[in-house]
């Protein structure tokens, strides 16, 4: 599998920053020019994509009211049908390629989750740049071989899958050719508790399927895609509204513009953070070093005296011998007169005059 992808130009995987992704969903409250103003204050938080979803009520379900369409799991929208309830909550197809061309003009990738085979057929005609699989169409493989068939990179949410699952959909991808595969970590409860995260799945999906891993977050708040991002997720995605008070199905758990930058500030600082594997210290750090330990005169000496614990120690800055000399200098003899607050070196040292004089704590 891949260690890097490519998104419309844009760089997703090890050594590039995360694609920070906003959630439109049904936000937008059937209101386009609504959906157009999330756009805009999605780039003006600091959002790299936006995503919406497409399908109408009728092709994710069906109108009916037999048992097993209602919602009854404890959401938020439990006490109506699954088909009521995507009736108010879908992006009408209509609006979906001025919808994209909007986010194209304010420099955002803009990307779809579809629900069946009609959408991805709509999606490609929008030559949308990358396609999410909802954690809840994990298990559609028909679907999930379409989509990895056309040979652009697949977001597949693991929310609501069990293990099988999720090696299916990869397994899937791969016998059409499509090795482009981003796993979210997700939990599919709305908002989801913090105790339910497992963010160190993260990592654990790329290490047991050797592909990107992300987060799809539904938590209030951004500290867990802070987390997400010190862990090396690559894509986080979060859902945004304009105000949550102005209702709609997802806006109990939606980030306003403010907190969506702050989440957008606060990944890009644990990037900047996460460096490196290295020990090498930056010039800075090299002349901060200055300040550490080291061994000086404390007392002045007469030449000819012993070198004692009273009359040399291990101090503060760095500019006498290394510390760990301390035990082998103690009973020597001074070889010339010594002013308290020199730094100690082998050249005043009886007999170890020839030794390499290591000023400083390692050189």
């Amino acid at each position: 599998m891949r260690k890097e992808i490519e998104i419309a130009g844009r760089k997703i995987g090890e050594g590039h920053p995360a694609l920070l992704v906003a959630e439109m969903s049904a936000n937008h409250n059937m209101d386009y020019g609504r959906a157009v103003e999330i756009i805009h204050q999605a780039k003006d938080a600091g959002a790299d994509a936006v995503k919406i979803q497409t399908y109408t009520a009728d092709t994710i379900t069906i109108d009916s009211d037999k048992p097993w369409f209602q919602i009854t799991q404890g959401t938020l929208w439990d006490g109506t049908t699954l088909h009521r309830l995507y009736e108010k909550a879908y992006t009408p197809w209509e609006w979906q390629p001025k919808l994209k061309e909007e986010a194209e003009k304010a420099g955002l990738l803009f990307f779809s989750a579809p629900f069946d085979h009609s959408a991805v057929d709509f999606l490609e005609e929008m030559r949308v740049p990358c396609y999410k699989i909802a954690s809840f169409e994990l298990n559609d493989i028909p679907m999930i071989r379409k989509i990895a068939g056309l040979g652009k990179p697949v977001l597949m949410a693991t929310g609501v899958a069990y293990e099988e699952d999720i090696r299916l959909a990869v397994e899937t991808c791969l016998a059409e050719g499509n090795d482009q595969v981003i796993l979210l970590k997700c939990t599919s409860a709305y908002p989801a508790p913090f105790d339910a995260v497992n963010l160190r799945m993260i990592p654990a999906m790329e290490r047991t399927y050797g592909c990107l891993t992300g987060l799809s977050d539904h938590t209030v708040g951004y500290q867990v895609a802070l987390g997400a991002a010190a862990l090396g997720a690559c894509v986080i995605e979060k859902h945004l509204t304009l105000k949550r008070e102005d209702g709609g199905a997802d806006a109990a758990f939606s980030m306003e513009p403010a907190e969506f930058r702050a989440m957008c500030e606060g990944v890009r600082i644990v990037e900047q953070a996460l460096g490196g594997e290295t020990y090498e210290l930056s010039e800075k750090q090299r002349r901060e070093r200055e300040h550490s330990r080291s061994l000086f005169v404390t007392k002045d000496i007469r030449a000819g005296e012993y070198f004692t614990p009273e009359n040399i120690r291990s101090i503060r800055p760095g500019f006498g011998l290394h510390t760990k000399y301390f035990e082998e200098i103690l009973g020597k003899r001074a070889a010339r007169d010594l002013e308290m607050g020199t730094p100690m070196s082998f050249a005043y040292v009886e007999g170890m005059q020839d030794r390499k004089d290591e000023r400083g704590l390692d050189h």
